[in-house]
């Protein structure tokens, strides 16, 4: 039966670093969208569920981008599953993932396991790690949750053993959910119980996708005879499976770009996916039918998806591929959770041995004979009848804590979530200031005129804040809330009634400033956002009060230019408003040609700033702008890397192409379409 222990990971890692403290007003860089022209050729459920409640925003959860690319060893608290044939490792601080699945038997690792912890820009809030087996719940995209932390504790397995539990409150659709694992006695397979409810009185719209990295030297096999690939050309078509374009696409190394398959698995076939090696050893992941959806996504062997491959790990380790499952038949759609009711299922992970090579058919009927052997399809939906009898079963030794996001819903609510208790013992500063609100009827303004904090936009919170003393963090807060409903009118006027009593102005200027941009006011936006860089860094040198706070003068380091209230933690908050605003203030700048202003924005950015990847980048955007072609072009071949880059932005080879007619050299070439810049 399973136990579980607790151990210590060590990993080189580059630090996650602060949240990007301003709201994300902006509509999502989402690079999966489909092209109008392939919506009408859609089979109806999936038309009606690609269109089904698309996201907004990020709003509630804040952008990640603080982290850089300097690993150094660091310690993970890991969570190990055991029995005799199998050990699962699992780390609670990065959203539950399962980092390691090894099969002691044969001795071999059955994922794909990544030797280093990079974040890197694919997350829907940016922070993203490859490796493993992840949990995205949320929308379309790697969850919110990738390097965040999530509850987790010791419950009874059905087996009469341990069970660990994992659970978390999803911020984007506002819902609870919770991941079980457990290794029967004498089995070789990781059994996996998954629920998301909707405590709601109202349907919300749902997503999840169970992602499984595993070498890309693999034949991925599932019962499908057809798939719908999806490219960062935003084109979805139907095609044959394996074989399209002249090669077998079953063979991840087959493919030139970045693509996702989804196969078209039939309806009353098992469900199931599976990775084998030239010998046939590998893995497969099988689940009860409410999990229909099965995926292959490959980098492809073009230099752009050689180069991710190198940017999430380190040369020399061996590039991967993703194996996927999830509720719906493409991960373009969301489903409906119908109001006050829960959707819930079984997966398992384990080894299979099976023969890869030859006729389509054959191969999937001899793996498929061996899988039922391994695993009886009957025995998984009697393993998932039985663990539903423990999926309310009360946590026990708590092994690791989440946020206090789920806690404040129960405070607010009085909510009784059966299994998943979020404990007010969780509740921390981030909630400090709602849970004022929600007792006494206002919200407090930040201490020392420190960056206002997180926000929250559901509508009973918006209902509150509507009603609140109409204070400036009050009038900032009801207007994101506003924006993020649609009601930018009404948002743009609590901002400007929060503008006229503020004194730190700069957070209601800056959102100001991209509804602006956003209506096509683009030089007003400017005007806005360098009255509002003004300012930020008027707070920085000296308190509301005037009198000095630091030690050296603007522009001198990053610590120099910051209040001494904001030293230490909040030092690192003060950094983060700088660099993200300084950076929306330079593009905004740039877009009107005030290239003066731009670079006076530049030149007060702390060093430190500077020096990042992302701002050497923008240096080099400006110096093209103020036609320096030249020194522009130096700031490549001095080198840079952007920590932050996201998945299918092509900014870089933009500027490159701008600078001259040289090829796009290895170091920076991204591309993840054919014919991308």
């Amino acid at each position: 039966m399973t136990t579980i222990r607790r151990e210590v990971l060590t990993l080189p890692a580059a630090p996650l670093g602060p949240d990007n403290p301003l709201p994300p007003l902006r509509p999502l860089d989402e690079a999966h969208r489909i092209d109008a022209r392939d919506r009408a050729a859609l089979p109806r459920e999936m038309a009606r569920q690609v269109g089904y409640a698309p996201l907004r925003s990020l709003l509630p959860a804040p952008v990640r981008d603080g982290y850089g690319r300097v690993r150094e060893p660091r310690e993970f608290d890991a969570l190990v599953l055991e029995n005799d044939r199998l050990r699962a490792t699992v780390l609670p601080a990065l959203g539950g993932r399962v980092t390691s699945l090894f099969h002691k038997p044969t001795d071999r690792e059955l994922l794909y396991v990544n030797p280093v912890l990079q974040p890197a820009n694919f997350a829907l809030n940016g922070a993203w790690f490859s490796g493993g087996i992840e949990w995205n719940i949320g929308a379309t995209g790697h969850t919110t949750l990738s390097c965040s932390p999530v509850h987790a504790a010791r419950v009874p397995a059905p087996d009469g053993g341990e069970m660990l539990r994992l659970w978390e409150w999803e911020r984007l659709r506002d819902l609870p959910f919770q991941v079980d694992l457990w290794l029967p006695e004498g089995s070789d397979f990781l059994c996996v119980g998954v629920r998301i409810r909707n405590p709601h009185e109202r349907p919300v719209p749902t997503y999840w996708w169970s992602n499984i990295a595993v070498p890309e030297d693999r034949r991925v096999l599932a019962p499908a005879d057809e798939a719908w690939l999806f490219g960062y050309e935003r084109r979805l078509r139907r095609v044959p499976v394996p074989s399209y374009d002249g090669a077998d696409r079953t063979y991840p190394r087959n493919s030139a770009y970045a693509a996702d398959w989804f196969y078209e698995v039939p309806d009353g076939r098992r469900r199931w996916i599976a990775a084998l090696d030239a010998d046939g050893h590998g893995l497969v992941q099988t689940s009860t039918d409410v999990l229909r959806g099965r995926k292959l996504f490959v980098w492809g062997t073009g230099p752009g998806g050689r180069r991710w491959q190198e940017w999430l790990t380190e040369p020399g380790t061996g590039g991967y591929c993703e194996i996927q499952a999830g509720l719906a038949r493409t991960q373009l759609e969301h489903v409906k959770l119908e109001a006050e009711s829960e959707v819930s299922w079984l997966e398992a992970y384990g080894p299979l041995d099976a023969d890869p090579e030859g006729e389509w058919h054959g191969v999937l009927r001899g793996a498929e004979d061996r899988l039922e052997a391994a695993l009886p399809r009957a025995e998984v939906d009697a393993a998932y009848r039985e663990w539903l009898r423990h999926a309310d079963a009360e946590p026990g030794e708590r092994l690791a804590a989440g946020s206090g996001w789920g806690a404040l819903e129960v405070v607010r609510t009085g909510w009784k979530l059966p299994g998943t208790p979020f404990d007010e013992a969780t509740l921390g500063d981030e909630q400090r200031p709602w849970l004022h609100l929600l007792h006494a009827g206002s919200l407090p303004e930040p201490d020392h005129h420190a960056p206002p904090g997180g926000t929250l936009v559901a509508r009973p919170w918006r209902d509150m804040l509507e009603t609140a003393a109409a204070t400036p963090a009050a009038e900032y807060h009801l207007g994101v809330a506003q924006w993020h409903e649609g009601d930018r009118a009404q948002a743009v006027r609590s901002w400007e009634r929060g503008l006229d009593r503020a004194t730190a102005r700069w957070p209601l200027l800056r959102c100001l400033a991209v509804a602006d941009r956003e209506d096509g006011h683009d030089e007003r936006a400017a005007d806005r956002y360098a009255e509002a860089f003004d300012d930020l860094c008027a707070r920085a040198r000296g308190g509301a009060d005037g009198s000095s706070r630091t030690a050296g003068a603007p522009g001198t380091g990053e610590a120099g230019d910051l209040p001494q209230t904001a030293a230490g933690a909040d030092g690192a908050t003060w950094t983060a408003a700088t660099a993200a605003l300084g950076g929306e203030a330079i593009g905004a700048l740039l877009a009107v040609g005030r290239t003066a202003d731009a670079r006076s924005v530049w030149e007060r950015l702390p060093p430190a700033v500077r020096a990042r990847g992302r701002f050497r980048l923008t240096e080099a955007a400006l110096l093209a702008a103020e036609g320096r072609s030249e020194r522009a072009r130096a700031v490549f071949d001095e080198g840079f890397e952007v920590a932050d880059l996201r998945e299918g932005d092509e900014v870089i080879g933009r500027l490159w192409a701008a600078l001259g007619d040289e090829p796009l050299p290895a170091r920076y070439d991204f591309r993840m379409r054919p014919g991308g810049d």
